[in-house]
């Protein structure tokens, strides 16, 4: 039983030598796990870089905005030549690195770039020596234009625009010469509108920049072809700014009736709508007016008076008695300053020719009334208000809930708040309506979207499908090709062996079998009874119990 119990141990169970080192363990490795292995780091290393492309994009600045194709073609060209990293975005925006942006604005601009859509006077400075004097004339046409055009676009609602000269060749051998033209194409900016004022400043610029350009010669358009120098036919008859008073009228007068009328009979139960007729029409007109004299002659004003006597006549032959009564002097004639004129007495004495003429002749000043009106520009002509009220909520006794119109006595009432707030004028025209009636409530139709339909989820999905798709092939490699080759090149160490083995706690002695602690651990008995006879049957009869270890070890049957 000895020899039996000191036999070496099987070969299977005398544990393998593991290789020292992690590079000797990866040596030893199978062909198939160092075949994973170097494709998960690969797949580890290529999503690592793919993220960090993505996450690092650099700071960029742009250097150039709004550039045209052809200038964009031109710079993107010098900025390759000058090996000088860039990124292309739309709206002819070039970003360059941000440490750069004023180096190379300084470098484009000392080569000429961007060129911009039009040329201006420094085409002149390029003279050829066989130029002729047509080249000169339309080399400056070309460059007026371009100037023309620099100045128009850098107006804030002015996106692009061109401009078109016509100026026919002065001959002074020609008796009528033909005057200059010149025509203006705009671009306007999105949402953006021009007034009468910039319309006519355009035109001011453009003929004051031609010599002997009429104003009434230029014509300006926009891009959809729009006549805008003569812009006052916009199916109103009014231009801009008269269109934009109106709307200005009509809004202020629809907003009284609101903050009327909405206290009374609640938001969202009122609607109105004011149409205002205004008079535009500049009229000035002067009179003057002569009024009689008032009053006596005394209270009038002389301005000026003359008086005119003339007589002639032959003295009278001595007639009559000679005496003292015969010689004595004609008494002077006398007459009055107003009145008629008296005859004048002749002198006493024989008979003669005698004729005498007076005139007087009084100006008078006269009232004069000088009166010059100008009517108001903007006038209101009419006003036309239609105001709707909605049907008012009743609940009855029962608890139902119906609508009913408002009786006529208090719509007369609203109708006289609604005229004091558009200030009525009956001797004007104007015209008030006012109704009830029921307002149709349109219920919305909800319409479910599913989840992954969801607007915001399309994003969510379209933003983070690449970064999750690399989190997804960087968890396939790690798990399903560097961890099981770290685990084939690091097995785990073999688990310690118990302090008293099965075997020994069967057998209940001190020395242990060799080999023992190589064993499996055994499992235990389900009962106590069991484990209690096998000691006693070991107890007693050791030589059976070491033939049945030794039969069981050797593969024999008991």
């Amino acid at each position: 039983m000895d020899n039996a119990l000191a036999s070496p141990a099987p070969a299977a169970l005398v544990p393998v030598a593991q290789p020292d080192g992690f590079g000797a363990r990866l040596a030893a490795m199978p062909t198939r796990s160092k075949i994973g292995l170097g494709l998960g780091l690969a797949a580890l290393a290529a999503v690592v870089l793919a993220m960090s492309l993505m996450g690092s994009k650099g700071d960029y600045r742009p250097v150039f905005t709004g550039l045209s194709d052809k200038d964009g073609g031109a710079v993107i060209a010098q900025l390759a030549t000058m090996n000088v990293p860039y990124r292309n975005e739309p709206g002819g925006t070039i970003l360059v690195p941000a440490s750069q942006v004023y180096d190379v604005r300084m470098k484009l601009a000392s080569a000429g770039l961007p060129k911009g859509s039009s040329v201006g006077f420094e085409l002149m400075d390029k003279t050829s020596i066989g130029q002729t004097q047509f080249n000169e004339r339309l080399n400056f046409q070309r460059a007026l234009e371009g100037e023309l055009t620099r100045t128009i676009t850098a107006l804030a609602d002015v996106a692009d625009a061109r401009v078109h000269l016509a100026m026919p060749q002065q001959n002074g051998f020609f008796r009528e010469q033909q005057k200059p033209s010149a025509s203006v194409m705009l671009t306007l900016r999105g949402g953006r509108t021009l007034d009468r004022a910039q319309v006519a400043g355009i035109v001011h610029l453009v003929s004051a920049s031609v010599p002997e350009l009429n104003p009434k010669a230029v014509s300006v358009l926009d891009s959809t072809g729009a006549l805008l120098s003569n812009a006052g036919d916009n199916g109103t008859g009014l231009d801009s700014q008269q269109l934009q008073y109106k709307q200005q009228i009509e809004a202020n007068l629809n907003k009284r009736i609101y903050e009327l009328l909405e206290p009374v009979v609640g938001r969202e139960n009122l609607r109105a709508t004011v149409s205002a007729d205004l008079d535009f029409s500049q009229v000035e007109s002067t009179a003057e007016e002569y009024k009689p004299n008032q009053g006596a002659n005394a209270n009038a004003a002389v301005r000026s008076q003359q008086t005119q006597e003339s007589s002639n006549g032959t003295p009278g032959l001595p007639s009559g008695v000679p005496g003292a009564a015969a010689n004595q002097p004609p008494v002077p004639a006398t007459a009055p300053i107003n009145g008629q004129a008296q005859a004048l007495q002749p002198a006493q004495g024989g008979a003669g020719n005698n004729s005498a003429r007076r005139e007087a002749v009084t100006n008078y000043e006269l009232d004069k009334t000088v009166r010059v009106t100008r009517n108001a520009v903007g006038a209101v002509r009419r006003l036309n208000a239609a105001v709707v009220v909605n049907h008012r909520s009743v609940t009855d006794a029962k608890g139902k809930t119906s609508t009913v119109a408002l009786p006529q006595a208090e719509l007369d009432k609203l109708t006289e708040l609604v005229r004091e707030a558009v200030g009525f004028s009956q001797d004007r025209g104007d015209s008030i309506k006012l109704i009830s009636a029921p307002f149709v409530i349109e219920k919305p139709e909800l319409v479910e979207v599913p989840l992954w339909r969801e607007p915001w989820v399309i994003d969510l999905l379209r933003t983070a499908a690449v970064p999750l798709a690399l989190v997804i092939v960087a968890l396939i490699a790690v798990f399903g090709f560097i961890r099981p080759a770290l685990r084939a090149a690091n097995p785990p160490p073999p688990p310690e062996a118990p302090a008293e083995s099965q075997l020994s706690a069967v057998v209940d002695e001190a020395n242990e079998l060799p080999g023992a602690a190589l064993l499996p651990a055994l499992e235990g008995p389900a009962t106590n009874d069991k484990l209690e006879r096998a000691r006693i049957l070991a107890k007693e009869n050791p030589l059976a119990v070491a033939n049945i270890m030794r039969d069981w070890i050797n593969g024999e049957s008991a």
